[in-house]
């Protein structure tokens, strides 16, 4: 989001972001490492010109009393907001993640008289919409008040259509990328993987994100492939289970984990890779398979998820059955198999990606969706 708000600064929208931080009381905050890490966020800083807060809110941990979560938000937020109206009379109220931060807007709305836009990201409504009747009593309240309500995908749009309805509110506007971050190139590392065929995977180490059916393919197809690596960056809750499934499956020297890097890195590493796997089954958009696109790689994805709004199967990426390690080696497969085709693949992959999934044509789309608003309510 704070590249969405540059390129929305950047157009001539006057932005400030309130960026609400969980609050435990001491000594509960420096029971784990994430905890003390949101007690020591400042108050407030500048971050590439965009004034940004950091008010706290009480949360608990492992999502408990996650149901009245956005009205602890907006007591947490409330006295900031009142004194950042003194100053700076906003015309829109945007919140991402329906809930909590969607309820404390629907409660700023109240207050303000402004028209707000509720954001859907993936797992505020994917997983939210699962925690019980309260949560999903949350989730309506929200929706009925908002005047927009901005989905990252179709997917998730449907969604909310089939359970809550409002299809007069609701827009698609994908996520994006910056061009200017896609890299040429690491000498190093195109040195080191020379010679070898390599597959990557950026995410986030749990059991949905489906690595686990990358590295199954990788032991059924490596005898084929004996150049093959398989490079996984990011950690996560099945990173362990993950290593061990690769030293049980004798796959130690064709599988690397590399751990969490830096962006920058990791668009390095996405330029000496052949193939960028993800073969996640709930998955809200997902940048980073526009990201490997867009430096000309063939993604392999799943069909139903988010990113199928940007993948056409077979002109601009593979879409394959969730779950289903035939799909999946049958599409891994075909693309080593063939590599002039996987390239052709990746190279129109990436002429798509560059033209219609940028942070400029996305903030763009808010721009124009902020003056209907703004007219409408006179």
């Amino acid at each position: 989001m704070h590249q969405q708000v540059k390129e929305l600064q950047k157009q001539g929208c006057e932005v400030i972001v309130i960026s609400p931080t969980p609050w435990l009381p001491f000594p509960i905050n420096h029971f784990s490492k994430k905890w003390k890490l949101y007690s020591e966020v400042p108050d407030k800083m500048i971050c590439d010109g965009i004034e940004v807060y950091y008010p706290r809110f009480l949360q608990f941990p492992k999502n408990l009393f996650s149901v009245s979560s956005g009205r602890r938000l907006y007591s947490g937020i409330r006295k900031l907001v009142e004194e950042i109206y003194g100053d700076f009379k906003f015309d829109v109220i945007q919140s991402h993640v329906a809930l909590s931060d969607g309820f404390a807007g629907m409660m700023l709305k109240r207050q303000y008289n402004r028209p707000l836009v509720v954001t859907v990201h993936g797992d505020d409504l994917q997983v939210t919409i699962y925690r019980g009747a309260g949560c999903y009593k949350a989730l309506a309240r929200v929706f009925q008040n908002a005047d927009k309500i901005v989905t990252v995908s179709a997917k998730l749009k449907r969604l909310i259509e089939d359970n809550f309805g409002f299809p007069q509110k609701l827009i698609v506007n994908n996520n994006g990328i910056k061009p200017d971050e896609i890299t040429s190139g690491n000498t190093e590392l195109a040195s080191r993987y020379a010679g070898s065929q390599v597959i990557l995977s950026v995410s986030y180490l749990n059991t949905e994100k489906g690595l686990e059916l990358n590295i199954k393919t990788i032991a059924r197809i490596t005898s084929k492939y004996p150049a093959l690596k398989y490079l996984v960056i990011g950690n996560g809750p099945q990173a362990f289970a993950l290593r061990k499934l690769s030293h049980d499956l004798n796959l130690e020297n064709q599988i690397e984990f590399l751990g969490e890097l830096t962006h920058d890195k990791v668009m390095q590493y996405m330029t000496i890779a052949d193939i960028f796997s993800l073969p996640s089954w709930n998955e809200g958009f997902g940048i980073v398979y526009i990201e490997a696109m867009a430096h000309g790689k063939p993604v392999i994805a799943c069909e139903g998820e988010g990113i199928a709004d940007v993948i056409e199967h077979g002109e601009t990426g593979l879409l394959i059955k969730p779950k289903d390690v035939e799909s999946l080696t049958q599409a891994m497969d075909f693309l080593l198999s063939n590599p002039d085709k996987a390239r052709e693949i990746g190279e129109r992959a990436k002429k798509l990606v560059l033209e219609n999934y940028t942070w400029e044509k996305n903030a763009r789309k808010y721009i124009e969706l902020y003056k209907e608003l703004i007219t409408n309510y006179g």
